[in-house]
């Protein structure tokens, strides 16, 4: 072993050492919001251990834990959307989970199999309308999008989106790959123009009458709902939204979640703090934090206003496997 080596170990662990007598968590977040803040203040209170905040987007955290190796200071990810945290799983990040509490509060299909992450929030993605031109006649489904009679008429984000990429997952999984590439075509075939923005940009869209359909999360929806801006009230007004495949499978949903790392220095506190988040308190205030769904618990919060409804139940890991497959199937539509 180097010299360079041995250095860096024994800092390490003179580092590992340290955490753990400050009896602390430190927790990489993709998530950026102020109730967060009162979730981390609690659960010090109530346990004495303290949260130690690294924030970031999904991607560049995933590739800094992967830089970071066994010397990672991380004990706990936290990203949104099941195909980051199948990504970042299948680069070796997580460590299995076994715990009683979380695995009675999180469903099966919203956590890893194998228990290398779990979902904390969810949202679903839905079809919103122009509601002055309304649906087409007999408009039930995401497999709808793709009707000849809606060219010219569809408003969608780039296939390169996590969230198209996942419901495009979730479509391969129901339908098959040969049914889903021809709805990636008919979809391409009805774009009103080429994809462009984020689900905001989408909705705007479609409530100024550029367009007449799109898919949105319900997160982007209850922002817009809980906003206080006559411009947000006024698109909110001109549109409707429909929750898709209601007399099937049940709506697409995605996750927001988190796993333990596989080098977490200060584990049992990590696990701690992960059955903390499944909390009833910590439930309200996590998925309120995005205007999002809890995955115990009652709704709450603006989105609360778009009504109960039947959801995808597949297991949120296939929402990861199948990216390879919704890529190619994307590239192969010209989907951009």
């Amino acid at each position: 072993m180097t010299a360079s080596r041995i250095f860096c170990l024994m800092i390490f662990f003179a580092w590992a050492q340290a955490s753990i007598a400050e009896n602390v968590v430190n927790v990489y977040s993709a998530r950026h919001y102020d109730t967060d803040m009162a979730l981390y203040e609690r659960f010090t209170k109530e346990t004495g251990i303290k949260v130690n905040l690294i924030e970031g987007g999904s991607d560049a955290l995933i590739q800094r834990i992967v830089n970071e190796g066994e010397f990672s200071p991380a004990d706990m990810m936290i990203t949104v959307d099941a195909g980051r945290l199948w990504r970042a799983a299948d680069n070796g990040l997580f460590q299995a989970i076994e715990s009683p509490v979380i695995n009675a509060r999180v469903p099966a299909h919203l956590r890893h199999p194998s228990g290398l992450w779990f979902g904390l929030s969810k949202r679903a993605r839905v079809i919103a309308y122009n509601k002055a031109k309304g649906l087409p006649a007999g408009f039930t489904s995401y497999e709808d999008l793709a009707n000849a009679g809606l060219k010219g008429q569809v408003c969608m984000r780039s296939s390169g989106n996590i969230y198209n990429l996942s419901l495009l997952a979730s479509i391969i999984e129901a339908n098959g790959a040969a049914q889903a590439q021809d709805w990636a075509n008919g979809v391409v075939a009805n774009f009103a123009r080429n994809p462009q923005s984020n689900d905001t940009g989408q909705l705007r869209a479609v409530a100024a009458g550029e367009c007449s359909i799109t898919v949105a999360n319900t997160y982007y929806l209850g922002r817009l709902l809980g906003s206080s801006k006559d411009a947000d009230q006024a698109v909110i007004a001109n549109l409707g939204v429909l929750f898709p495949n209601q007399d099937g499978r049940g709506s697409h949903i995605n996750i927001s979640g988190a796993g333990i790392t596989k080098y977490a220095p200060n584990k049992a506190n990590a696990v701690r703090f992960l059955e903390y988040l499944t909390s009833d308190f910590a439930q309200r205030l996590f998925a309120e934090g995005n205007n999002e769904y809890p995955i115990v618990g009652e709704t709450t919060g603006p989105v609360s206003e778009l009504g109960a409804f039947t959801e995808d139940n597949i297991s949120a890991s296939i929402l990861g496997q199948r990216q390879a497959e919704a890529v190619k199937i994307f590239d192969r539509a010209g989907w951009l």
